[in-house]
């Protein structure tokens, strides 16, 4: 195994670690795909192509990989930049455009794993994923919780995260988050936490994003990864309407 990987070996073998170094990825949405590019890539993915039209905010730096040096610069940019401080050979490449219904199906293609983690303001996200079940792609699905974390993966044969969109409500993150807990309660594990922090935020009086922590990035970025690996490596997944949480909150 190469000095960069040498600390990955026994959790990886040598043929597994050759093996995600050219599993093509594409990253749709670069804020919590900061962190999981950059968690993917020191594991040892090396072909990496992230999509964004975005810009680094002030408000970004609580949660997402970018500095106070960042701020008003292309995210894929910085986040490219950053990557290939890590490591110069890497296939990291960028488009600096985000997607629309134009342009959603022309990114979509030969890849093996997606990361959707674009903003559910529009159905994008939702095409996103019906545009990889098309091509056999597999799509992870991260969400913040902030104390935690929650990824959703969508299988080219499996169901799509609109399978538990109710009638005549648009999809977004909240509906999500609420089948989350839904379904953790009917498992015998209720995460109160999760669902006080959500009363409260949809009590607010501003229109304003949902709360994040870096806690919750770095979680479900280490989640991510441990899935592409799996996805990679052909070992067995959770798949869609099943989820991976992972929190370090105690009630």
């Amino acid at each position: 195994m190469e000095t960069r990987y040498i600390r990955n070996r026994i959790y990886l073998s040598q043929e597994e670690q050759q093996r995600i170094k050219d599993v093509p990825i594409l990253l749709g949405g670069s804020g919590i795909g900061s962190v999981i590019a950059e968690c993917a890539l020191r594991l040892g993915f090396e072909n990496i192509t992230i999509v964004d039209g975005d810009q680094v905010e002030l408000s970004n730096l609580n949660r997402q990989n970018y500095t106070i040096d960042d701020i008003n610069k292309d995210k894929v940019q910085a986040l490219q930049e950053r990557l290939q401080l890590i490591n110069p050979n890497a296939k990291i490449n960028v488009i600096n455009e985000f997607l629309t219904n134009e342009n959603v199906e022309s990114f979509i293609k030969d890849y093996e794993i997606a990361i959707n983690a674009l903003d559910f303001t529009t159905d994008i996200p939702l095409r996103f994923d019906k545009l990889c079940q098309k091509n056999g792609i597999t799509v992870l699905h991260p969400y913040n919780i902030g104390w935690g974390g929650v990824v959703a993966v969508i299988t080219p044969d499996g169901l799509t995260l609109e399978s538990i969109a109710k009638p005549n409500e648009k999809f977004n993150e909240i509906q999500m988050v609420k089948y989350i807990t839904n379904y953790m309660k009917f498992w015998g594990e209720p995460q109160e936490w999760i669902e006080n922090v959500l009363e409260e935020y949809l009590n607010e009086k501003e229109t304003l994003s949902p709360p994040q922590l870096s806690i919750g990035s770095w979680v479900v970025a280490s989640m991510c990864v441990h899935i592409m690996y799996n996805v990679a490596t052909k070992k067995e997944i959770k798949k869609f309407p099943e989820f991976y949480f992972s929190s370090i909150y105690n009630d």
